[in-house]
C-alpha cells in the first residue's frame, strides 16, 4: 500500500487537512497583495512639465487635459510654451526637455514611486525595469526554493519565505531611493515563489486523490479574494509607502506558523524518515477520527522498509533523464510558460477600460472567480481534458479578435475577456495537473522549474507588445497560437484524475526502466 492508500484509511480531507488548508490559504491573500500592488504604488498619474522658474500649476488646473493615468501625451514631457521655455532655448537647453521637474495630479494618488522619484518621460523605463526585476525575483525563487524544498522539506522553506516576505516587504516601505526599493522588491519576489509553490505542494501531498484538486482551486480562490481586496485597501490608502507597509506588516503574524504548520508525511516517507512520518500520520488519523491499528502500522513500516532499502539521490536532471519523464516534463514546462505569457499579455491588453483604476482592479478580480469555479466541476472528471479544453477556448477567442474590425471594440473586448477566462481556468488547472504528473522524489524540482518557465513568460509578456511594430495583430496572434499549441501537446500527457500520485521515477516509466538499470549495456 502506498501513501495514497494510507490517506484513504485516515481520511483524504478530514479535520486535519481542513485545518492545514486554513494555514495554507491565509498567506495567499498577502501573496496577491505583493504580486499586484505595483498597479497602485507604481502608477503614473497625469503630470505636467514645470517651467524653469518653478512656477506651479494653478490649484484649479484640470490635469485630465494633460494625460490620463499612465498615458503619456504632449505637455507631460515638454516645456510649456511660455517665456521660461524661450529662456531655456536661449540657454542652449534642448527643446522639449523638462528642466524644472513635474507637477503631478493628486486626484487619484497622494504619492507613488513614480511621483517620488520622477520616473516619467526619459526615466519612464526605470519604472518598467522595477517590474522586470521583481518578476526576475519570482523566477529565481522558483529555481532556488524548488530544489531546496525537495532537499530540506516543504515546511521549513515556507516558514523562511514568510519571514523574508514580511521583513523585506516592510523594508521596501522605507526605501531611501528607487534602487534600494527594487532590490528589496526582488527579494520579496523570490519569497513569493517559495511560498506559492511549497504551500500548494504541502496541501497536495496531504490530500487524498479524490479531493486533491482542492489543493489548487481553494488556494486560487483566496488569491482571487486578495486580488479584489487590494482594490479596497489601495482605495483607502493613497500613499505608496503606507500602502506597502499595510500589505507587508501583517505578514509578521505568520511567525505563529512555527507551531501550527505540519511537515509533509509523504516527503518524510520518500526521504526515509519513517518515524517522523508515522507520528504525523497518527496525529492526522486521530484528528480525523480514524485512528490506525498497531498491526497496520507494523505492516506498513515493513513494506516501506522493503521499498526503500536502496536510497537514491535525485536532482532536476532526473526530470529529463528517462524517456517518459522527459516528454512529460517538457510539455508541462511549456504549458506553464504559455499560460502565464498569455495571462499577463491579455491583462495588459484589455486593461484600458477608461474607468476608475480601483474599479478596474475589482473587475479583474471578479472575472477570475467564475473561471476558477468552473474548474471545480471539470477537474474531478478529467485533468487532461480540462486542461486541453480551456487552452483551446482561450486560444480560439484570442485568434478571433484579429478578424473583428476596430469599430466593434465591444465585441473585441468580450472576446478578449473570454480568452482571459479560458487562460485563467487553464492556469488554475496546471497547478494541480503538474503536481500529479511529477513523482514525489522530484516533484518540487519539477514544479520549481515549471514555475521558472512561468515567470519567464511573465517577464516576456510586456515585451510581446513590441510586436505591434511588425503588425498590430501580432500580439493577439501569439496569444492565440501559444495556447492552441499547448492544447495539442496536452494530448500527450497522462490522465491523473483519481489516480495515485507517483512516488518514484519507476512509477512513471514502468518496469522497463528497472530492466534498463539492471542491464545498462
Amino acid at each position: 500500500m502506498n501513501f495514497d492508500g494510507i490517506l484513504c484509511l485516515i481520511g483524504g480531507f478530514g479535520k486535519f487537512q481542513k485545518i492545514l488548508f486554513v494555514w495554507i490559504c491565509l498567506p495567499q491573500i498577502f501573496l496577491a497583495f505583493h504580486m499586484l500592488v505595483s498597479v497602485f504604488t507604481g502608477a503614473v498619474p497625469p503630470h505636467l512639465c514645470r517651467s524653469l522658474g518653478g512656477d506651479l500649476t494653478p490649484p484649479d488646473f484640470n490635469f485630465s487635459h494633460v494625460a490620463a493615468v499612465g498615458v503619456r501625451r504632449d505637455g507631460s514631457c515638454t516645456l510649456p510654451l511660455n517665456r521660461s521655455s524661450a529662456a531655456a532655448l536661449a540657454d542652449g537647453h534642448p527643446a522639449g526637455s523638462c528642466q524644472g521637474g513635474w507637477e503631478y495630479s493628486t486626484e487619484t494618488f497622494q504619492s507613488t514611486t513614480v511621483t517620488e522619484w520622477d520616473l516619467v518621460c526619459d526615466s519612464a523605463s526605470m519604472n518598467n525595469m522595477g517590474s522586470s526585476v521583481y518578476m526576475f525575483g519570482l523566477l529565481v525563487g522558483a529555481v532556488v526554493y524548488g530544489s531546496l524544498a525537495d532537499k530540506y522539506g516543504r515546511r521549513i522553506i515556507i516558514l523562511i519565505n514568510l519571514a523574508v516576505q514580511a521583513v523585506f516587504g516592510v523594508g521596501a516601505a522605507f526605501a531611501p531611493n528607487f534602487y534600494v526599493y527594487i532590490a528589496l522588491r526582488f527579494v520579496v519576489g523570490t519569497s513569493i515563489s517559495g511560498v506559492i509553490m511549497n504551500a500548494f505542494v504541502l496541501g497536495t501531498e496531504w490530500t487524498g486523490p479524490k479531493q486533491r484538486m482542492l489543493a489548487g482551486i481553494i488556494t486560487d480562490y483566496f488569491f482571487g479574494f486578495g486580488y479584489m481586496l487590494l482594490a479596497g485597501v489601495a482605495y483607502l490608502i493613497r500613499d505608496w509607502r503606507k500602502l506597502q507597509l499595510a500589505i507587508s506588516a501583517p505578514g509578521l503574524l505568520f511567525v505563529s506558523y512555527i507551531w501550527v504548520l505540519p511537515k509533509s508525511a509523504r516527503w518524510l516517507m520518500a526521504n526515509d524518515r519513517k518515524e517522523e512520518a508515522w507520528e504525523l500520520i497518527r496525529t492526522a488519523a486521530q484528528m480525523n477520527g480514524k485512528p490506525l491499528t498497531k498491526d497496520l502500522e507494523v505492516c506498513q513500516v515493513h513494506n516501506i522498509e522493503e521499498k526503500t532499502v536502496v536510497k537514491k539521490k535525485h536532482s532536476f536532471i532526473d526530470l529529463v533523464r528517462t524517456p517518459k519523464m522527459r516528454k512529460q516534463s517538457l510539455i508541462v514546462f511549456y504549458l506553464w510558460f504559455a499560460n502565464v505569457l498569455v495571462y499577463y499579455g491579455l491583462s495588459l491588453n484589455i486593461s484600458d477600460f477608461g474607468m476608475n483604476i480601483y474599479l478596474t482592479q475589482m473587475i479583474f478580480g471578479l472575472v477570475e472567480m467564475p473561471a476558477r469555479t468552473i474548474t471545480l466541476f471539470t477537474l474531478n472528471r478529467s485533468r487532461k481534458l480540462s486542461q486541453l479544453a480551456f487552452l483551446a477556448v482561450g486560444g480560439s477567442a484570442c485568434l478571433l479578435t484579429i478578424f473583428i474590425p476596430n469599430e466593434l471594440s465591444v465585441v473585441k473586448t468580450v472576446l478578449a475577456m473570454i480568452g482571459k477566462f479560458g487562460i485563467t481556468a487553464s492556469l488554475s488547472i496546471i497547478y494541480v495537473y503538474s503536481a500529479e504528473v511529477f513523482p514525489t522524489v522530484i516533484r518540487q524540482n519539477g514544479i520549481g522549474i515549471g514555475s521558472m518557465c512561468a515567470r519567464t513568460g511573465g517577464v516576456l509578456a510586456p515585451m510581446m507588445y513590441l510586436l505591434k511594430g511588425i503588425s498590430p495583430q501580432a500580439p493577439m496572434v501569439l496569444c492565440g497560437l501559444c495556447p492552441l499549441l499547448g492544447s495539442a501537446l496536452t494530448l500527450l500527457l497522462p490522465e491523473t484524475a483519481n489516480r495515485p500520485l507517483p512516488d518514484t521515477i519507476e512509477d512513471v516509466e514502468g518496469p522497463d526502466l528497472s530492466r534498463e538499470d539492471d542491464n545498462p549495456l
